[in-house]
């Protein structure tokens, strides 16, 4: 596979943007098996987003010869209070996340942090922590913490949250990684590690930083979970109200906007019939999101099935071509609807077969929504 074919496989969807798609093509050309990382804090029940989106970008990653690592961060997730901070709910669940994403990416390795950070070769870390900290203000410290969720306004931040994006920049020092990876919402911080890696010595290697769209929530935008995207360090997004782009992305918190892994056939295809959908709308439409971030990652073709007096059955092999009978109300949103339950409920109970989710681990996960 030459460096063209490479590129153009981690720039394909749900992939939005690439920070710099030069030092990317300069990367593969000196460089035939670059390291990846991509962090993971370990919460609630997996969902379409959180393995289908981000693990079959990952394939992505391995197809195009990278060597992928889904860290898994059980340190961080203490610090924020997910699965209640508690340590030892928290390695339960670990094996669960580490299962699904294997399972996903037969290919990819999977490291936990607290593993990291018992290392020899990381002896260093908290001494270049308090270093790497030296760069950071506090103002900015606050403005990145909405990579864990958090609002820079709240008023009762305890100090170890403070901690979290700097042990976030360390970890993809200490894991040596050529390319960080992640969802939008990650990305303060991958700007913060380029700004500042180059200010703490020449080998402090500065990565490349290719995002990922967010999957948008089944629910009608404005009654879903907001996402706030700082754009420190450059980038080319429309920007709204204060410096922050606003998404509303499928959430662990929302079952009513999410479809997980461990949902019944019966249950995904009942999301989906009421999921939002408005005739000839093709922003942030979940259906259409699910149809290019997912289907079209499986499948080759997308037949839609529908009656002669409809139109009649219509296959489409390019996103762009369904998504444009979309926009001109040449394609239903019932039609629509009912090819993405058919073809995505297979998917998911695929992947739902093969991963074991003890009645203990499910309960941990589900007391602690």
């Amino acid at each position: 596979m030459d460096v063209t074919e490479k590129v153009d496989l981690i720039k394909s969807s749900p992939t939005e943007e690439i920070v710099t798609e030069e030092e990317l093509i300069e990367l593969f050309k000196t460089n035939s098996n670059p390291k990846h990382y991509i962090g993971i804090e370990i919460s609630g029940f997996l969902h379409l987003g959180s393995l289908l989106t981000t693990g079959y970008k990952i394939n992505d990653f391995i197809e195009a010869e990278v060597d992928c690592t889904v860290f898994l961060a059980d340190w961080h997730t203490i610090i924020n209070e997910k699965l209640g901070g508690n340590e030892e709910n928290i390695s339960k669940v670990s094996k669960y996340y580490k299962e699904a994403f294997e399972t996903v990416c037969p290919r990819v390795h999977v490291k936990m942090g607290s593993e990291l950070y018992a290392e020899e070769q990381s002896k260093g870390y908290w001494k270049d922590l308090i270093r790497f900290t030296k760069h950071m203000s506090l103002a900015r410290t606050m403005r990145t913490l909405t990579i864990m969720g958090r609002s820079e306004k709240e008023e009762k931040i305890d100090l170890a949250k403070l901690l979290y994006p700097p042990m976030q920049a360390l970890d993809i020092r200490y894991l040596d990684v050529d390319i960080v990876h992640a969802g939008m919402d990650q990305r303060k911080i991958h700007m913060l590690v380029r700004d500042t890696f180059p200010k703490m010595g020449k080998d402090w290697k500065v990565p490349v930083a290719v995002h990922h769209k967010l999957l948008p929530g089944l629910t009608k935008p404005g009654e879903q979970e907001a996402t706030y995207l700082g754009l420190e360090g450059g980038g080319n997004l429309s920007l709204e109200g204060g410096g922050k782009l606003v998404l509303n992305k499928m959430s662990k918190t929302n079952p009513n906007s999410t479809i997980f892994i461990h949902d019944s056939d019966d249950e995904i295809k009942s999301k989906i019939k009421k999921a939002w959908c408005e005739e000839g709308n093709i922003e942030n439409n979940p259906l259409l999101e699910i149809t290019e971030q997912i289907l079209f990652h499986e499948y080759d073709e997308i037949p839609v099935e529908r009656p002669e007096k409809f139109g009649g059955n219509v296959s489409y092999s390019e996103y762009t071509q369904l998504e444009l009978d979309f926009k001109n109300r040449n394609l239903h949103p019932n039609d629509l609807k009912q090819t993405v339950a058919r073809l995505l409920t297979p998917k998911v109970s695929e992947i739902r077969g093969k991963l074991a989710l003890e009645h203990d681990i499910f309960e941990i996960i589900k007391n602690s929504v």
